[in-house]
């Protein structure tokens, strides 16, 4: 899609925060608290919620690499290769007009949160865009990224293993792969990525398929995908020519006043030469251990910054257009927009909480709720996914009449 101009953010339009109406946190801790009760909640309601999100723990291993030992890493190739924490109990915050209305738990506990990882990755592609470092989300990436040196053994099939550089969008396949096919986890790319294949990732149960099925057209075909994510923070590392959570940091989470404490890692051979220095390519995906290790007050602001369409009290972050085509249904998967956020088209997702919604969301689970009408966001982390519908439920009803849940899916006027 190209856009009609190059939007110039070096001269970020800036509005007073008293005119925009809105209260939004001042940096780290200093973030106000309303009781349920002021804010308009009913306050036994809104404890028998956060009870209910307590009781419903995940039941996985607290021990988070015990816990991939069991699941993932029994996938072929799945041996972990960047860190795990030993997480919180079920825990979160809930954020209604900007200020805390609950938090239980250990928010403060910094703990990976797996693949709304890919939140924070698709919003360096979006910083890129805005920048016009990237001319159009239907760019061809291989006129984007240069030959890269690599390990032996990554790359696309039939690389050399020599020290030539490799190039991972050069076959008549993996050509055809735009920005937009990686973002919706479309592209079917082929290729071996920091050790791991594209087929080793949640394999299909027919292992005869692994090495011989045909290929999709890019562009035709939803598959999650978590060598793909990585290959994207590759490509997108290639174009700003900067670590990613320098750029995160700098253009991202400082301006919105996170926290000191968040980390985004790599895996231990994610390393390339970038300018002369060695550089660590984060995991956008965690699948295999880092990705971003986090607070759930920090991921209450990521929430925040979408549910104001890019903008954090006057400053303008992210381009609303971005935020737009961020939550556009795909056309193959229209419950994906750009990675990773989950949308609730048709109720599918969460059939308690209105259409417009979207959740930044990872496996554990990890769930940022997102809703701009109710001017609400709600971070549950190591919950029961199948839970989720039901606090959030129990989240309106708290609210009562205050709410718009909108039963037949139409956005509220």
């Amino acid at each position: 899609m190209k856009r009609s101009i190059v939007l110039l953010l070096t001269a970020v339009l800036l509005v007073p925060a008293a005119a925009t109406g809105q209260y939004f946190p001042g940096p780290h801790l200093d973030w106000e608290r309303r009781s349920p009760a002021d804010a308009g909640f009913d306050s036994d309601r809104l404890q028998a919620a956060v009870d209910f999100a307590i009781a419903s723990e995940s039941n996985a291993p607290r021990d988070l690499l015990l816990n991939h030992d069991m699941t993932f890493g029994r996938e072929p190739r799945g041996e972990a290769i960047g860190p795990f924490t030993v997480r919180a109990p079920q825990s979160g915050v809930i954020v209604h007009r900007g200020y805390i209305v609950a938090e239980w738990g250990e928010p403060y506990k910094v703990d990976n949160t797996f693949s709304v990882a890919k939140s924070f990755l698709s919003t360096t592609v979006g910083l890129a865009w805005d920048r016009g470092l990237i001319g159009s989300v239907d760019d061809p990436v291989r006129s984007y990224v240069p030959p890269i040196v690599l390990d032996d053994g990554d790359g696309e099939p039939g690389d050399q293993e020599d020290r030539r550089p490799k190039e991972l969008f050069s076959s008549e396949h993996n050509r055809k792969i735009t920005w937009d096919h990686l973002l919706r986890q479309t592209s079917d790319w082929e290729g071996t990525l920091w050790g791991k294949p594209e087929w080793a990732d949640r394999p299909d149960q027919d292992r005869s398929t692994w090495l011989t099925r045909p290929r999709n057209e890019p562009g035709t075909v939803y598959e999650y995908n978590d060598t793909r994510v990585n290959l994207l923070a590759l490509a997108i590392m290639s174009v700003w020519r900067r670590p990613l959570a320098e750029v995160l940091r700098t253009h991202v989470m400082d301006p919105i006043g996170a926290s000191t404490t968040w980390r985004w890692h790599g895996y231990d051979n994610s390393w390339v030469i970038l300018d002369g220095a060695m550089a660590q390519v984060p995991s956008g995906g965690s699948h295999w251990g880092g990705g971003m290790l986090i607070n759930a007050y920090d991921l209450a602001r990521l929430g925040l910054l979408t549910m104001h369409k890019g903008m954090w009290n006057g400053e303008r972050i992210l381009s609303e257009e971005w935020i737009d085509l961020a939550t556009t249904p795909g056309t193959v998967n229209d419950g994906y927009g750009f990675m990773n956020y989950m949308l609730n088209t048709d109720r599918d997702r969460y059939p308690n909480a209105p259409e417009y919604t979207w959740t930044h969301s990872g496996a554990g689970s990890n769930l940022v709720y997102v809703d701009p009408a109710n001017e609400l966001v709600v971070v549950a982390r190591w919950i029961q996914g199948r839970a989720m519908n039901d606090f959030l439920g129990m989240v309106f009803d708290a609210m009562g009449d205050m709410a718009e849940t909108n039963q037949d899916g139409s956005p509220p006027s």
